[in-house]
């Protein structure tokens, strides 16, 4: 008896050409509208793989977005292998794309002096019974794209270390960055630890060509500027 042919997955393909690892290896922005739609979509049917299956669709509403935005549930199930199932995670996924254009982007904020950056970093530093150590990113407008704290220790001290610092830094695509820690005790007065720090972390943004414009040491609603006080 004559065996019938198996039916074609997205699994036998080499990894680089699959929807969902071709988005991870090379971000969402590599894949085709037919590919996108095959994520939400996941399987196809028969002999057909889950990006033949969006690519008939898409072949359909002469391959635009908004001709697509158009359909219902039960225009989107006539096309072979969409149950209902996948029409509604079409119409939902578009839905969002549509929302989203409609909403303003949030504002990041600018930081173009140390007493901005104190405001900021205050938020995440204040009142804590224990020193902790702030790294925030910047991109070349000097907007906060990312803030993360770094450490946190006992009452009189934390380790910064700058090869996880900098690793952030890269990764967030910064172009400067400021760091800043509290003193719990109220004492302003940077340790040599703390010009130390300061230093390691300087040379080593410069080789990644990121600028630290500042390190702060934060106490009771007051704070020390390393750049203001000519100590960068």
């Amino acid at each position: 008896m004559e065996e019938s042919p198996k039916a074609l997955t997205i699994k036998t393909w080499a990894e680089e050409d699959r929807p969902r690892e071709k988005l991870l290896l090379k971000g969402r922005h590599s894949l085709s509208n037919a590919e996108l739609i095959a994520i939400l979509i996941a399987t196809g049917s028969g002999k057909e793989t889950a990006v033949d299956l969006a690519k008939r669709i898409m072949d359909g509403v002469s391959n635009n977005l908004n001709e697509l935005g158009k359909l219902g549930v039960t225009e989107l199930c006539k096309f072979k292998g969409i149950g209902e199932a996948k029409a509604i995670s079409i119409i939902a996924a578009l839905e969002i794309g549509k929302r989203r254009q409609g909403t303003d982007a949030l504002e990041k904020p600018k930081m173009e002096s140390s007493k901005q950056l104190f405001q900021f970093a205050q938020q995440h530093l204040a009142d804590l019974p224990y020193e902790a150590f702030l790294l925030i990113c910047m991109n070349r407008a000097n907007r906060v794209i990312h803030h993360q704290v770094m450490s946190s220790g006992g009452i009189s001290g934390t380790v910064a270390d700058v090869r996880m610092i900098m690793k952030v830094a890269v990764e967030k695509l910064s172009t400067s960055i400021a760091i800043a820690h509290n003193h719990p005790s109220g004492n302003l007065r940077p340790s040599g630890a703390d010009e130390k720090i300061t230093q390691q972390i300087k040379s080593a943004a410069l080789f990644f060509e990121i600028t630290l414009l500042d390190h702060l040491i934060i106490g009771d609603n007051a704070y020390f500027s390393f750049a203001d006080e000519g100590k960068m």
